[in-house]
This record gives C-alpha cells, structure tokens and sequence, in this order.
C-alpha cells in the first residue's frame, strides 16, 4: 500500500514549488510544506490543499497584501520561523555539548585513577573558574552533570564502548599471543592481569589489555586456566591462531604436567591441528633471577645492613643528610627491594660512591664498618657495582611498550657476547670494562682479577640456561630480522621460494634499508604470503610481562585503603580506561545514543 501511495506522489509530481511561498504563506521545512503563519504542516505538498488551508485561514487577513508589502511579510516570518528553529537546535547542541563534557571529564578522571568525587571537585573549580573568566558562560558549565553517580555510569558506558570495539579487533587478528600475571590488591584478593597482542591481516600490532579477573578462592593452575579460557571466550577470540604465552614463571604458570602454560598449550594445539604454541617466562624476570648467581652475599649482607641503620631511624637519616649537605652532596642512600630489581645496582652504585662519607658516619656512631678499610672487600664492593651496572642497563634496553621479541633476543644475544669477553679478560686481570673495578685497582692495591672470571662464567652458564628458547626460535628469527642475509637452502620448503624471490627484488631491498621492521613486511603484502604469515607471529609475541606489572601500578593507584571497598566491576572499568593504548572511546556516539541530560545544581 505506501509502495503504490509512494508511486503515485512521484507521478503526479507532487513535490514543493518556489511560488506557493508568495501566493500562500507557505515554506518547506524537512519535506514538508509549512504554513508561514500558523506553522501548521500539509500532509500532501499539492496546491490544492495548500490553496484551501490559505483560503480557509488566511486569505482574508493577507489578501490585501500586494507587491513589495507582501514580500516583506513573507521575508519577515520567513526570518521568524528560522530563529524559532535556531533556538530549539541551539538548545539541543548546548545539551549535547553538556554530556559531552561530561564524558571527556569522567574519561580524564578514570585514565588519572582519581575516585568518582573528583567529578564534583572538578565542577566546582570550573564554575569558580567562570565567574572570574567568563560568568556570561556559567550556566553552560552548570549544566555538565559531574554527580559521583553519574561519574561512575560515565565510566561504564566508555568501558563498555572500548569493550565492543576490542571485541570487533579481535575478529580481525591472523595471529595472536596472551600475556598473564597475578598480584594482590588491598583487600588481599588475587587478581589476574590478561593482556592481549594482535595482529591483523595488515600487520597492524594491537597490544591492548584485556581484563583484570579476580580470583576470589586458591589461584592453582586450573583455577587461573580457566579464568584465562573464559576471559578469552568473552571477546571472542579464535584460538587456532593463539601463537604464543608469556607468564611471570611462577611454578602454577610453567610446570610442565599440569602449568597453566601446559595446559592452555594442549588446547590451543587441540583447535588448531597440533601446530606449534611458544611458552616464555619473562625475559626481565628470568633475566633479576640470573643475577642471584653472583653469590657475593658477603658484600650485600654489609651494604644491607648499613643502608638499613642510617634509613630505618629518623634522627640518623636526618644526621647523614645534614651530613652530605656539609658537603655539597644533594643525593642520600636509596633503600635495596628484593623484588625491585632495580634498586640493587642504584643502591649498590650510591654506597661505593658515598662509602667515606658513610665510613665517617658510622665511626661517629660508634657502629664502624670494618669492611670499609678491607682493600680486598673494596675490590669486591667495585665489581658487584660494575656487573650490577651493566645488568641494570640490560634491563633497561629491554623495557618498552613497542618492543618486538626479537629485540629482546637481540640484547640477550649481545649481553652473553659480552659476558664471554669479560670472562677472558677478567681471567688475564684486565678490568677494562668494569670501571670501578679498574679505579680499585690503579691505587696499588694488588688483587687477583682472575678469580671473578667464575662469578663472570657462572652467570653467563645461568644465561644460556634459561634462554634457551630463543634458540629453539633462532631461524624464525633470523628470517625475520634478517630476510636478504639467510640462505633459502637452510630454511623450512615453505617459505625457501618466497626468500628467493625477495633478495633478488632491489626495489624491496631498499625498502629493507630505510623503514622498521613492521612497516617493510606490510611492503610484502599479499605477494609473500608465507613471510608475512611468520611476521604477523613473530610480532604478535610477547617477550615480557612487563605491561601486566604496568597494570598492577595502575590497580594499587586506583584501588587504595580508602577505595577499598571498590567493587571487581568498577576496577575493571576504570583500568580499561587507565590502560588503554590502541584504543579510545567514541564519545561523540555516545552522546548521540544517550538522552540529553543536564545537571540540576547550579
């Protein structure tokens, strides 16, 4: 019936024309035809009915306006009806501006961890803020609805929004890897932290985070097992292009019987035919672990307990500092955290450094530091400080959101290179590369180098030990690193065509020359399937689980002692948000989904 009602319309012609405003009142306003005067609308757009509604109504009343008087008329409530439309569009932009404003607010207040109050704080600012810069503008900022309430439902709707589009991306992804760790919030509930590494069938990397589940009961092997499946399931992804795990080596984590990482391995392999699954344990983790074969306990037990007697009491902190400053010296001692590895050199570096300034203080007190004035503990206090030095800065250069696995590969490759170096060095009592060591030794004090070529052979030993999966993965490696440098003959019959034609492209090569890694193989789209198949693995990979660690920082800011009651759902929305990095919530569509609302304090 409105196909043949529609059919008939389009043949008689019945569309608004230009001379029925001046012979009738009349102007077309969203297609339909609008009495000037009366604002009434006209079903049809045909000049009978138009003539008649003008007859009926008006005729009498403007009939006797002629020529330019009636085009003033006109012109007048043509302006009329148009500022009557500019009001109410002007009040639906101000409202709409409003819920903007307070989805940007709510999104700032959630990235910055801050409690859903700070809203109210930020409004009152705002409006104080007004009255001095622009109190014309006032009510608009009182408009922006910033309630603790609507703070929170804010932040779940911008979750949600970054919730869907995960769940789209994740479609997309040929290869993907899953990164977990666990840690304990204030109220000593687990809480198991899933990241996620995607890339998609343009080599785009996507590493995002993907949930933080708790787990409110034992946290054994197949408790996080299935809460790692389930969080997995929830976005959907497609498990037979899971390529790798990387966990934080906890014994729940990587036994080989019954570990998560065995476990989700068998299921992976189970949906994709048997193909291969990597497991790593953190590189930076295994990477603190190796420095415990040092075994110089007598030189940290000192350092250690030294550091404790002037930080732990007040009033000796006090003295050492106005100590120092006597002296011009600005830094003090830092304190030494097992499970901060990095504090281990730094405060390692500061004793060696300050160790007169130190020896001084404690004969003051009357708690002298013997090993102080011991030339062969000296020795040995400069080579910890050296080789904690250069484990530091290994540390270091692997840290770092974008890096690809290789790189870490790279720097573990080189560190072992250099630990072979040191060890022959060190074996003939050359300390060229341990400068500390090297200034102990220019002031006459005799001591035999060579015996720390064992601590130097032990570490390096725990080195190839634990990263021996990287040797596992050396040619998948070497091929990505390095495509125009290995051998077709000596890589899998797969890919040995493809590198042939690769090398002998000039015009690739130099694309190989001049841009990252990333961007050249999206050079090698769709013309090498199989490379770039391997490249999408390679880069989805996870070498650490630093940025679990990174989300953990962001849960003990947000969920202190006085935010302790903060409910599983709110934490997990608030560091959706904290810890977004691919991804930002489209708030224009929710503003355009969402009814207008406006604050009702002024």
């Amino acid at each position: 019936m409105s196909l043949s009602k529609k059919s008939k319309v389009d043949t008689e012609c019945r569309v608004f024309q230009d001379k029925w405003t001046a012979s009738y009142f009349f102007t077309e306003v969203n297609g339909k035809p609008v009495c000037l005067v009366c604002s009434q609308q006209v079903a049809v757009p045909k000049e009978y009915n138009i003539h008649r509604h003008y007859e009926t109504h008006h005729g009498e009343k403007y009939d006797c306006l002629q020529g330019q008087r009636r085009k003033e008329k006109i012109n007048d409530l043509l302006s009329g009806l148009k500022k009557q439309h500019a009001v109410f569009t002007r009040s639906r932009d101000i409202s709409d501006a409003a819920v903007n404003a307070s989805y940007l607010i709510a999104n700032e207040i959630a990235s910055a961890s801050k409690p859903y109050s700070e809203g109210e704080f930020v409004k009152t600012c705002m409006l104080k803020a007004t009255e001095i810069v622009c109190p014309e503008k006032r009510q608009a900022f009182a408009n922006i609805s910033l309630t603790r309430n609507t703070v929170k439902d804010r932040i779940a709707d911008l979750s949600a929004d970054l919730e869907s589009q995960k769940k789209t991306k994740v479609k997309s992804f040929v290869a993907f890897s899953v990164a977990i760790d666990e840690s304990t919030d204030i109220p000593d509930v687990a809480q198991l932290a899933i990241l996620i590494c995607g890339v998609d069938e343009t080599l785009t990397v996507t590493k995002e985070f993907l949930e933080l589940v708790p787990m409110t009961d034992t946290t054994k092997a197949d408790d996080v097992f299935s809460a790692l499946v389930e969080a997995l399931d929830r976005v959907g992804v497609d498990r037979t292009r899971a390529v790798s795990l990387a966990t934080d080596g906890a014994p729940s984590m990587i036994g080989k019987k019954a570990g998560v990482a065995t476990k989700f391995r068998e299921k992976v392999q189970a949906a994709n035919g048997g193909d291969r699954f990597w497991t790593f344990h953190c590189i930076l983790h295994q990477e603190a672990l190796c420095c415990k074969t040092l075994k110089m306990d007598h030189v940290m037990k000192v350092v250690v307990q030294t550091v404790d007697f002037i930080r732990a009491r007040g009033l000796n902190h006090r003295q050492f500092d106005s100590l120092l400053s006597d002296k011009d010296i600005t830094c003090s001692l830092p304190y030494h955290s097992e499970v901060r590895w990095l504090s281990r050199g730094a405060a390692l570096k500061r004793f060696s450094d300050l160790r007169e300034e130190i020896g001084q203080f404690m004969e003051k007190k009357g708690k002298p530091v013997h090993e102080l004035k011991n030339p062969e503990w000296l020795q040995d206090l400069a080579f910890v400080v050296d080789i904690s030095e250069r484990l530091n800065n290994l540390n270091i250069t692997m840290k770092g959101r974008k890096k690809v696995v290789t790189e870490y590969y790279d720097s573990i490759r080189a560190f072992k290179l250099k630990l072979a170096l040191w060890e022959t060095q060190l074996s003939s009592g050359e300390p060229a590369h341990f400068p500390h060591l090297r200034n102990v030794h220019m002031t006459g004090v005799t001591a035999d180098m060579s015996r720390y070529k064992d601590n130097i052979t032990e570490l390096l030993r725990e080195f190839e030990r634990r990263f021996q999966v990287f040797g596992e993965l050396e040619t998948e490696f070497a091929v990505f690193r390095s495509p125009f440098a290995v051998k077709a003959a000596d890589l899998p019959v797969d890919i040995q065509l493809e590198i042939i034609d690769l090398q002998c492209d000039q015009d690739l090569k130099d694309k190989f020359a001049s841009s990252d890694l990333g961007t050249f193989y999206r050079y090698l789209l769709p013309g090498y399937p199989k490379l770039t198949a391997l490249a999408a693995k390679v880069l989805s990979m996870f070498g650490t689980t630093c940025l679990c660690e990174q989300v953990f920082s962001v849960m003990n800011i947000t969920k202190t002692k006085l935010r302790s009651r903060l409910t599983h759902k709110c934490l997990n929305e608030i560091i959706k948000l904290a810890a977004s990095q691919d991804f930002k919530p489209d708030i224009d569509a929710l503003v355009r989904a969402k009814r207008c609302q406006v604050s009702g304090a002024n």
